[in-house]
């Protein structure tokens, strides 16, 4: 569970596919008893319908919650460099309404 970051929709060999930069925040205390706050990013993928749905119902600050896989991948960069992410793709999501 976490607060959309950004979107990104692209299609992808006809089919319609959504990056998604989602923030999860952990509260713990430490030692001292600070109230410590760690942000994880995390890059999502969507396809087809649930791209779909993303595009049109996910904005910044929304609440979702996910299901999906784990996956790794590396590509070249501009660079030459060969670079690696992590990306969940996403099989089902829930979003949560703001009470207002």
């Amino acid at each position: 569970e976490g607060n959309i970051c950004g979107t990104n929709i692209s299609f992808e060999t006809g089919k319609k596919m959504a990056r998604i930069n989602l923030a999860t925040n952990e509260t713990y205390k430490n030692q001292k008893g600070e109230k410590i706050t760690e942000t994880c990013w995390h890059n999502l993928v969507l396809w087809g319908k649930s791209a779909d749905i993303a595009e049109r119902y996910l904005e910044k600050g929304s609440e979702i919650a996910i299901e999906g896989k784990l996956t790794s991948r590396s590509y070249t960069g501009k660079d030459g460099e060969k670079k690696y992410i992590t990306e969940i793709v996403v099989n089902d999501f829930l979003m949560f309404c703001k009470k207002g």
